[in-house]
């Protein structure tokens, strides 16, 4: 189950990769050099998701091979991290799916 502390961090990150003063910027930009592309965001996000992904994966799998090696919370807690982030990024495209729907029902 997600607590709003696990929340809080997964928003954290995204602003992270939001805000152009960190660093995002200077890796992917349009061509007026005014921030980031969309695209670049959007891979930038996905691939944060895959990490966090990854990370839950390899501790859950640690977990399993070595139980004397891994921590259960840490376990618990990747995999909340996961969870969390993946729920927040299909709000996202959602929100940007009725946006795009509304753009579609504008007349012209």
């Amino acid at each position: 189950m997600a607590t709003p502390a696990i929340a809080a961090n997964a928003y954290a990150r995204l602003a992270r990769l939001v805000d152009p003063s960190a660093g995002l910027a200077k890796t992917g930009g349009d061509a007026t050099g005014q921030g980031p592309s969309f695209g670049s965001l959007l891979k930038d996000v996905l691939g944060a998701a895959s990490a966090a992904g990854a990370k839950s994966d390899a501790q859950t799998q640690a977990l399993v091979t070595t139980p004397n090696k891994a921590n259960i919370v840490d376990v618990v807690t990747a995999v909340a991290e996961t969870e969390t982030t993946i729920a927040t990024l299909v709000s996202v495209r959602d929100k940007m799916i009725a946006a795009y729907e509304e753009i579609m029902r504008m007349p012209i």
